[in-house]
């Protein structure tokens, strides 16, 4: 039996400038991630979570509030991105280019600009990406620049924690169908 890694995400090594990862999982904004994330940040403006001041807007309904339309993109670009970073570094040119209501799905991807190494820590480097969001239609709702550290190969804070089992992993006889 071999045991085969599960994706480790990139490390600084890893990446060229020019690269471009759409990253692969989609996410649909609903009224409860508004509302919560609205409120839980203390978001005072209601054209985030009262329906009335929603509709009497240009737009007629309520908008998601944009940081957390920010904050779902560099969810989504972590998988690919900072899978391995430690520090983020710098938000930069965040735009905002279009409106996102409940019910739209998101989808995200970067763009390698830049990387160099990093002068006081050797086990890592510093890189930067261009990142936009899509909604389902193609509109780039959000754009914005991001730089980071992250772990070069072989750092000894980049290894994987996955704890050593008490038990090997059980032979199991192959089957002829999924499920059976």
């Amino acid at each position: 039996m071999t045991v085969q890694p599960g994706w480790q995400g990139r490390f600084y090594e890893d990446f060229e400038i020019g690269d471009v990862y759409r990253h692969p999982l989609g996410r649909t904004v609903d009224d409860t991630d508004n509302t919560w994330f609205t409120l839980l940040t203390m978001n005072t403006n209601q054209a985030h979570f009262n329906e009335q001041v929603g509709a009497g807007s240009e737009f007629g309904r309520r908008l998601v509030v944009s940081t957390l339309t920010l904050a779902i993109a560099i969810g989504q670009s972590v998988i690919d991105v900072t899978q391995n970073a430690f520090a983020n570094l710098g938000l930069d040119a965040v735009k905002f280019s279009h409106p996102v209501f409940a019910g739209d799905t998101l989808w995200s991807e970067s763009q390698v600009i830049a990387k160099r190494e990093s002068a006081s820590r050797p086990e890592a480097g510093i890189v930067g990406v261009y990142t936009r969001t899509l909604n389902q239609d193609g509109d780039i709702v959000c754009s914005f620049e991001r730089t980071f550290y992250v772990h070069k190969k072989g750092a000894a804070r980049g290894e994987s924690r996955f704890p050593e089992a008490k038990e090997p992993m059980p032979e199991i006889a192959p089957r002829t169908r999924a499920g059976s």
